[in-house]
């Protein structure tokens, strides 16, 4: 492996990546606010469909205005593919995933994908393996995310396993898409393109889930709902996407992947801000155990 490429899948985060993930970390939190307040005007998957639809524009136009080669030949056509599939197939996953399982339960089950990735690095980037302290530091975090959310008793409905491991599946396939990103080709393309890639596969498949699941726009939005899709399409699917891709090139992919156990944190907080959800006593310890898992993450080896 060349020494740059060597360096950009072992980097640790500096000020600055450190910095950004916080606020990508906020960012994601309030885009489930957005999507909450989005339902009952627009079902979740035809939001999903939307948004990948207008950000692919929006990303294409950018990517055009700055003069950005789309159509190299880069040996990236194929990761791309796999990437937007996997894309697309969490997203199908998480919300008709949703219909029998409890969100808090959900959340436990995603949040799994930093363990996806750091195992996937040891077989496709082995200068990116986790130590002893690293993976104490992963499993506190997660311990933090059990804490704030509880593990709810199953409730009984024969269906919740399967909602359970929908969830489980799109963890694994948010996993899968950051460690293809990393050692495949598309840690060389422009990082416009990798998202490209995303947007443009996952669109056409969110669409025909959403036909396949008999989700319909009943009536006109309102203008809430139209503010929280453009949240979606401009905030999240496409300013925050690109940041993160290109965040993903520079450094090393299981250390970013650890900071997203913050984004349900964040979203809790949000949820009481916003929508005036109750926040449970054990909140700031759970955060407390995030904060020093991720401390125990990125120290250096």
């Amino acid at each position: 492996m060349p020494p740059q490429q060597q360096s950009a899948v072992t980097r640790p985060l500096d000020a600055a990546a450190t910095s950004l993930m916080l606020l990508l970390c906020l960012l994601w939190a309030f885009n489930q606010v957005a999507i909450k307040l989005a339902i009952p005007d627009v079902p979740p998957v035809i939001q999903a469909a939307i948004r990948s639809s207008f950000a692919a524009l929006l990303v294409a136009g950018w990517a055009s205005a700055r003069g950005i080669p789309l159509t190299a030949r880069d040996r990236t056509l194929l990761p791309g593919i796999a990437a937007g599939v996997l894309f697309g197939l969490e997203f199908l996953l998480i919300y008709r995933g949703l219909l029998w399982t409890s969100a808090s339960r959900a959340v436990l089950f995603i949040y799994t994908a930093p363990f996806f990735v750091v195992l996937g690095s040891r077989w496709f980037l082995p200068g990116d393996r986790f130590t002893v302290a690293q993976w104490l530091g992963l499993l506190l975090s997660f311990v933090g995310i059990v804490l704030a959310f509880g593990f709810p008793a199953p409730s009984g409905n024969p269906h919740e396993l399967l909602g359970d491991f929908m969830q489980l599946a799109a963890g694994a396939a948010w996993g899968a898409t950051t460690v293809i990103m990393k050692a495949s080709a598309l840690s060389r393309a422009p990082f416009e393109k990798v998202l490209l890639y995303q947007l443009g596969v996952s669109a056409p498949l969110l669409a025909a889930g959403a036909m396949l699941f008999g989700e319909r726009i009943a009536g006109v939005p309102s203008g809430l709902t139209l503010a929280s899709i453009g949240y979606q399409v401009f905030v999240i699917s496409s300013a925050s996407y690109l940041a993160w891709f290109a965040l993903i090139q520079r450094y090393s992919a299981s250390r970013l992947s650890a900071f997203t156990f913050l984004t349900p944190l964040f979203g809790v907080a949000a949820g009481h801000l916003v929508l005036g959800e109750p926040i449970t006593p054990a909140f700031a310890l759970a955060v407390l155990l995030v904060i020093v898992g991720l401390f125990l993450v990125n120290w250096p080896k």
